[in-house]
C-alpha cells in the first residue's frame, strides 16, 4: 500500500507540473488549438493563431490570442459569447494541439541539423531525437545548450553519457523559443607507425596509450610497445615530441607514433 501511495503521489506531481507548464505557455503565431464550448457541439473548432496574433471563432469573429495562455483565451471567448448573447453561461475549453510559435536550433554533429518547431513542452532529449540523434563516432559526449533568459545569454554543458547511460534526468533541460543545442565534434587522436590500422580515432574518456594502440588494430609484427612517442602541443602552442608509456593517458589531438622494435 505504501508503494502504491508513493506512486500515486509521483503521478500527481507530474500531472501538476504538466498543468503548470501548460499555464505558463503563452500563445503565439502558428499555435493550433482545439476550442470547444460545453453543450454547443457545432461551435467546436480548430483554430490557428495568425501572424497578427488573432484566432477566428464562430459567431464572435477575431479574438486576440498572442501573449496569453490557453486559459486566458478561454476566458476571452467565453466573455465574447456571453456579451454577444450567443450563450448564456459559456464553458469554454482551449487545448493546444500544435506548438508552432517556438523554434529551437540543433547544430553540429547530428544527423539532421536545423531549426525545429516545438510541438509541446520539450527538452534536450526530445530535440536530439527530432534531429535524428548524434553522429556515431563523430559527436562529443558533452553538448552545449545556449539560452536567452531575461536578456542574458546562458551557456550550459550537458553530459550525454550521464543523461542517457546513468539516467540523470536533471540534465534533461527544458528548451524554449530561440534556444540553441550545439553538438561539438568528438575529441580525436592520431596513431601512426607500426600499428595495423593507422589513422584518426575517437578519444574516449580516460583512454590510455594501450587502448589507443588496440583501437589502431594492435601492433604489427615489427611494432614495439616500449618505443612509443607522442607529439603534443604544449601550453605555449609549440609542438613537442616526447616518450610515452602504455598506461599513460592520451590527450585531445595527440599524435601517437609506434616505432619499429630494435632486434
Amino acid at each position: 500500500m505504501k508503494s502504491l501511495r508513493l506512486l500515486l503521489l509521483a503521478l500527481c506531481s507530474l500531472l501538476l507540473a504538466g498543468l503548470a507548464q501548460a499555464e505558463e505557455y503563452l500563445l503565439g503565431p502558428g499555435d493550433v488549438l482545439r476550442v470547444a464550448v460545453y453543450g454547443q457541439q457545432d461551435m467546436t473548432s480548430e483554430v490557428r493563431v495568425s501572424e497578427s496574433g488573432f484566432v477566428s471563432f464562430p459567431l464572435i469573429g477575431l479574438v486576440k490570442a498572442a501573449g496569453v495562455p490557453a486559459a486566458g483565451l478561454e476566458l476571452k471567448i467565453a466573455d465574447a459569447l456571453k456579451k454577444g448573447g450567443f450563450v448564456n453561461k459559456p464553458e469554454v475549453s482551449a487545448l493546444i494541439t500544435q506548438f508552432r510559435s517556438k523554434q529551437v536550433s540543433v547544430l553540429g554533429q547530428v544527423n539532421r541539423p536545423g531549426k525545429f518547431n516545438l510541438e509541446s513542452s520539450s527538452n534536450v532529449a526530445d530535440l536530439l531525437a527530432l534531429a535524428g540523434g548524434t553522429l556515431a563516432n563523430a559527436a562529443a559526449d558533452e553538448i552545449v545548450l545556449i539560452q536567452q533568459r531575461n536578456g542574458k545569454t546562458i551557456r550550459k554543458s550537458i553530459d550525454l553519457l550521464a543523461l542517457f547511460n546513468q539516467a540523470d534526468l536533471s540534465l534533461n533541460e527544458k528548451v524554449d523559443n530561440g534556444d540553441v543545442i550545439f553538438v561539438p565534434r568528438a575529441p580525436m587522436f592520431y596513431v601512426y607507425g607500426e600499428v595495423n590500422r593507422p589513422g584518426v580515432y575517437r578519444l574516449e574518456r580516460g583512454m590510455s596509450v594501450a587502448q589507443a594502440i588496440a583501437a589502431g588494430g594492435g601492433l604489427t609484427a615489427r611494432g614495439s610497445d616500449s618505443r612509443l612517442q607522442v607529439k603534443r602541443h604544449n601550453d605555449d602552442g609549440k609542438l613537442a615530441t616526447n616518450s610515452i608509456q602504455l598506461d599513460d593517458a592520451l590527450r585531445i589531438d595527440d599524435v601517437l607514433v609506434v616505432k619499429e622494435r630494435v632486434f
